[in-house]
């Protein structure tokens, strides 16, 4: 753990470990620092606080510039650490490392560009002035699925922003954090700027954050089901929450679409990081005049994947996070055979030699999904995509909206007006249209629903640590 400017260990009763998904192997054993610890964190934070704030943006913008420079120049480092913790290929994790440090560059320039202003009044002797100022401590909690590009997502914005931070990672990803904590040390932040605790038993930490009277805002990235309990909480005690949930994105081939334009997309971004991302397509809805064509360039690209451990040369599909997760998957491609999907690739876990020792399903296709099947209602955060046939363009967009979440949406077209309708229709925050990566450091992130609270990435993401203050003033 990292508190206060020091590297501080637990008694050895007091550890828990870390594994390997691939291997099922013990990579290491860390501090289990429970609430004494977030506390500890919480009260360094705190009384570093006015020393930052006090800093210029230009000041803060330094410090975080070097931290961009060293994650660059630590980029297979920091990549090989994610990889062996988390699972995801080599080359998957070198492209979270850069995707993390974009936050760090984008926010020490945009920390320069957090503007006031002045009202006109209706009154001669009167002037209204505004400004933003930083909320306090921040109480992150981030993710296992990106464990690096997560945690610069919120500390690059809550630092610019002149907010200090106390960080909870993943107990599946504790490692990443780890080593981007020692990029934050080496650039030279003061000792309570930026504090990490781990923990495999996140409960009594997540307590600590949302009951601690010091901690002015929650930030937070998970389950749907963990965000409203945090968000509950922190809202019986006034703080301010921003929270990055679950999704169920439908991804739409509409008739005039190429389909195998398309079914290339769809394998890209279906099967990234094993399926396990918050904007991965759930509900593929593909009309019935180009199925074929699509099924049948979606299902060659599926077969021809290469599952294995990350760190091996050619492997294209890393494993699930943990036994739990093959599981539930297993379960939905069940659920769904059983009641009349297709199985066009795959359906199954992975045993075959070392592939028995880890997390591993095969990358999957479903043909003819309908709304009676789990898959079609629940979030599946694995290798499968759900085919789902549809015969009326006017029809498609209460379907894609059939859902509680509301993160991410895929459209298909070359039609603009079918496209911009869709578009401006969809009940989702953040939509790609014949584009399957509609994020970036520069662009607003975040759902609508139960998917979520706020922005992050993009001027409203620092907006999200900042609070805003007017003066009226009698001349």
């Amino acid at each position: 753990m990292y508190i206060n400017g020091n590297w501080a260990s637990a008694p050895a009763e007091s550890e828990f470990e870390v594994l390997n998904p691939a291997t099922g192997g013990v990579i290491k054993s860390l501090p289990d620092g429970g609430a004494e610890a977030a506390r500890s964190a919480i009260a360094a934070a705190a009384e570093a606080f006015p020393a930052w704030r006090a800093t210029t943006p230009y000041q803060r913008a330094e410090f975080l510039m070097r931290a961009h420079t060293l994650m660059l120049e630590r980029q297979e480092e920091l990549a090989r650490v994610l990889t062996e913790e988390q699972g995801k290929p080599l080359r998957a994790a070198m492209t979270e490392v850069k995707y993390a440090s974009d936050f760090l560059a984008w926010f020490a320039e945009e920390g320069k560009r957090v503007y006031g202003e002045i009202i006109p009044s209706a009154r001669a002797d009167q002037r209204f002035y505004v400004l933003h100022q930083p909320v306090g401590v921040v109480a992150a909690i981030t993710p296992w699925n990106y464990p690096i590009s997560m945690i610069t997502r919120k500390l690059g914005p809550a630092l610019a922003a002149g907010c200090t931070v106390v960080l909870k990672p993943a107990e599946a990803t504790p490692l990443t954090a780890i080593e981007t904590f020692k990029v934050f040390e080496d650039a030279g932040f003061p000792p309570g700027v930026v504090n990490l605790v781990t923990t495999a038993e996140p409960g009594p930490v997540g307590e600590e954050f949302t009951a601690n009277p010091s901690v002015a805002k929650l930030t937070f990235t998970g389950s749907t089901a963990v965000g409203k309990m945090l968000a509950g909480k922190a809202a019986g005690n006034m703080k301010r929450v921003s929270c990055e949930l679950g999704g169920h994105a439908p991804f739409i081939v509409l008739a005039d679409a190429d389909p195998v334009h398309a079914a290339k997309g769809l394998q890209l971004v279906k099967f990234l990081n094993t399926g396990q991302a918050c904007i991965s397509p759930n509900r593929i809805f593909v009309h019935r005049d180009i199925l074929d064509s699509f099924l049948e360039t979606l299902t060659g690209r599926v077969a021809a994947m290469k599952a294995g451990n990350g760190m091996e040369q050619g492997i294209t599909i890393g494993p699930l996070v943990n036994d739990a997760a093959v599981a539930k998957v297993e379960n939905q491609v069940r659920d769904a055979v059983a009641k009349g999907a297709k199985v066009m690739c795959g359906g199954e876990r992975l045993t075959d030699g070392a592939l028995g020792q880890g997390h591993f399903f095969a990358p999957t296709v479903l043909n003819n999904v309908s709304p009676e099947m789990l898959i079609y209602r629940e979030e599946t955060f694995g290798p499968v995509a759900a085919v789902v046939p549809f015969d009326n363009d006017d029809d498609v967009l209460a379907m894609a909206n059939d859902t509680n979440y509301g993160l991410a949406a895929y459209i298909y077209s070359q039609n603009l007006t079918k496209a911009m309708r869709l578009f401006e229709g969809l009940e989702f925050g953040i939509i790609g249209v014949n584009d399957i990566n509609p994020a970036s450091a520069a662009a607003p992130f975040g759902g609508m629903k139960d998917s979520g609270l706020g922005r992050e990435g993009s001027r409203e993401g620092i907006h999200e640590y900042l609070e805003t203050k007017v003066g009226g003033f009698s001349i």
